[in-house]
């Protein structure tokens, strides 16, 4: 039945052509814009789970930037402990020459101390952006590395720098060590020699100086080093001194140098008595260092222009050349860290803009065969619309 009121063939062609230019309308979106999901509508969950994904895309950029300015500021750091490290190693150097008798010790503690002068300078300048992570200003600094996401939500972390303190400055002499075997002009130095089976020396802790809580006496015996720590109880006690001294020959017996004997002199308070049964003779250095002296403090009370002087400096700057080498490695190994996780931030912002594209991207190629597929029905459809028009036309050639 044809029915000049109901055109039933155009419209289903009409429904087929809004059908095929819906269609065409997406397929020309994802061409345009290079996205299968656009906006929610199109897919929600995948649209979420992106929106997600980029966010964190965005943080890791300023991860990077974190990182890059933590690696800097440690590479400052670290050039400037490795300086430091070289400066020191220079004055021993100079140390050593001094041992000899028929030498000029005045000139040689001139170009210690010239060389001191440079490691101030050094510490000094070993800023980058007003931070110094040398010069003992900064205890730690936490460097921005990740994000870490979980059922509850995003939580930052970071790498914690730990600041090395390398500067020379805050000493004060105290002569605590007076009495001492081969105690230097200033009171806070001492050394001596141990000979080989006979040897003996003495330590006098005390003297003629007052302990503060975190002062420190340290000892260095055939190359091997021991301190104790003033506490507040020693310095509350009667007897500091007593309480000092018996705490340091625990750290020096602890060393297990054989041969060595360490005796303490209850009747001569804060006297430490050396006995050397060994079969090779042992160099003894002491040093006390301030509590608010730098990590190289007792650079100050260096002085090699007497004997006594020079063996306690042989052996004191075995100590303060370990503590540059200890920041130096402390700093380089930190920075590799960091390097590291430079690179793994990169690689995983890599990974999440793959994961992104996967999700939304649109398949370009599989895009254009559709397009001219529907091009194809659309004009299809046209005609198919055009014919059912004219259906009614046909009715009035049965009228004539």
């Amino acid at each position: 039945m044809t029915s000049i009121l109901t055109n039933t063939g155009a419209m289903v062609a009409l429904q087929t052509m809004k059908g095929i230019n819906a269609r065409l309308n997406t397929t020309q979106a994802e061409i345009a814009t290079g996205r299968s999901v656009g906006s929610a509508k199109d897919n929600a969950a995948v649209w979420a789970i992106s929106k997600v994904m980029e966010s964190d895309v965005q943080g890791f950029k300023g991860i990077s930037d974190s990182l890059a300015v933590g690696s800097s500021t440690i590479a400052v750091a670290r050039q400037a402990s490795e300086t430091v490290t070289s400066l020191l190693t220079e004055m021993k150097g100079k140390i050593v020459a001094a041992q000899a008798s028929n030498v000029d010790r005045s000139k040689i503690q001139t170009d210690v101390m010239a060389l001191k002068s440079q490691i101030d300078s050094v510490v000094g300048a070993a800023q980058f952006n007003g931070l110094n992570l040398v010069n003992g200003t900064q205890t730690s600094v936490d460097v921005l590395s990740s994000l870490d996401r979980n059922g509850t939500g995003v939580v930052a972390s970071s790498i914690t720098v730990a600041g090395q303190n390398l500067s020379t400055g805050a000493y004060a002499a105290k002569d605590v060590l007076a009495g001492s075997t081969g105690v230097s002009s200033s009171g806070d130095t001492a050394g001596f020699t141990l000979d080989a089976a006979t040897g003996t020396g003495s330590i006098v802790i005390g003297g003629a100086g007052t302990f503060a809580a975190g002062d420190k006496v340290s000892l260095t015996i055939g190359g091997r080093s021991a301190s104790y720590t003033v506490a507040d109880a020693d310095v509350a006690s009667t007897t500091p001194n007593d309480l000092v001294a018996t705490g340091l020959k625990k750290a020096v017996e602890a060393l297990g140098i054989a041969g060595l004997t360490v005796n303490y002199d209850s009747g001569t308070p804060g006297t430490l008595a050396f006995t050397n049964a060994g079969a090779s003779a042992k160099t003894v250095s002491a040093q006390f260092t301030n509590a608010s002296s730098g990590g190289l403090g007792a650079l100050a009370a260096i002085d090699v222009s007497t004997s006594a002087g020079a063996t306690a400096a042989l052996g004191n700057i075995e100590g303060m050349l370990q503590t540059s080498i200890n920041a130096a490695a402390s700093f380089g190994s930190v920075q590799k860290r960091i390097d590291i996780q430079t690179e793994f931030v990169g690689k995983l912002s890599d990974s999440l803009k793959a994961g992104i594209g996967t999700l939304v991207d649109a398949d370009m190629e599989e895009a254009s065969a559709r397009l001219q597929a529907l091009q194809v029905q659309q004009q299809l459809g046209t005609q198919a619309l055009s014919i059912a028009n004219q259906q009614p036309q046909n009715l009035l050639s049965l009228f004539r």
